[in-house]
């Protein structure tokens, strides 16, 4: 059994011809709003390619509360310890340019996550599923649930997204940590620009404490590193429309697929499948590709 432990929002979207300046209103293209949130994005993911996914997490007391639940289980999400919290609902706001985008949160529900939910939420988890987690809800409980997960022998996948410093507190419990390189960036003040820079990159995250590094390098793909193995994966070439989701995909088609036995290479080169078809379109969970739809193209490429 995977679990997901992170943030539920509503994501309101504009398209834009330009990133605005400072003071200068700017009218969109295009607006729509969209189920999201990072936690629920990697558990939609992991649903959607055909995998059994328990989200634990807290949607609001407003109006988006009830939708953003039904959302989830419509994909095939365990809702049973998805809570409403007394508080409005998570929302990210996001602003698209030609297919890059910028995101601001309001943390709402997210931050309403307690150790009761935690403990509740994982009291059936045994040895060999798998806890993954984001940095989207409070730090001090993405700690305490690790700490719990690794005392059930379960394992244990950080994805700490939006970056902040991070100390051997946390990872001590971690088993793969999956930043892309601006957190990488901020988790070990070095970029991982290049083949000496990725080496020292990961360097620093051992020195934390990971056992296993995947680091996402948007249209320069991936890479694994395993002891003192790195492993480069490739980027698939298609024409980007929005990359919203693009990360979350990544990592939820990855554990699944590391879940499931597969080794670390294997699950980034399906992972980095799945993830370019999310690229090619609009939104957050619902651009997110079905397992058909990524093997598809695993087969049009060994043609």
């Amino acid at each position: 059994m995977i679990y997901v432990l992170g943030s539920i929002n509503m994501d309101m979207v504009a398209n834009v011809p330009y990133m605005p300046k400072s003071g200068e209103t700017l009218s969109a293209d295009k607006f729509y709003t969209n189920p999201g949130g990072k936690g629920a994005n990697q558990a939609v993911a992991i649903a959607k390619l055909g995998g059994e996914v328990k989200m634990i997490g807290k949607v609001g007391n407003d109006a988006f509360g009830a939708p953003l639940k039904e959302h989830l289980s419509a994909f095939g999400v365990n809702v049973d310890f998805v809570t409403r919290a007394e508080t409005n609902s998570g929302l990210a706001m996001i602003i698209v340019e030609k297919g890059d985008n910028r995101i601001i949160l309001d943390k709402g529900s997210n931050y309403a996550i307690t150790e009761k939910d935690v403990d509740e939420g994982l009291f059936d988890a045994k040895e060999g599923d798998v806890l993954v987690m984001q940095l989207e809800i409070p730090l001090e409980i993405v700690e305490y649930a690790a700490r719990l997960a690794k005392s059930k022998n379960m394992t244990v996948v950080l994805n700490p997204a939006p970056a902040v410093k991070l100390n051997e507190n946390l990872m001590q419990y971690v088993d793969i940590v999956a930043p892309n390189e601006s957190e990488a960036e901020i988790l070990t003040d070095t970029s991982p620009a290049g083949d000496v820079e990725i080496a020292l990159t990961v360097k620093k995250l051992y020195a934390l404490g990971a056992k296993r590094v995947i680091i996402t390098l948007g249209g320069r793909g991936s890479v694994i590193s395993e002891g003192q193995t790195i492993t480069y994966i490739k980027p698939r070439k298609v024409k980007v429309v929005d990359t919203t989701s693009a990360g979350d995909t990544f990592i939820g088609a990855f554990v699944l697929k590391f879940a499931g036995g597969a080794s670390a290479a294997e699950a980034a080169n399906f992972a980095s499948v799945a993830s370019s078809v999310t690229i090619t379109r609009e939104g957050a969970a619902n651009s997110i590709p079905t397992l058909k739809e990524v093997q598809e193209v695993i087969d049009r490429e060994k043609c």
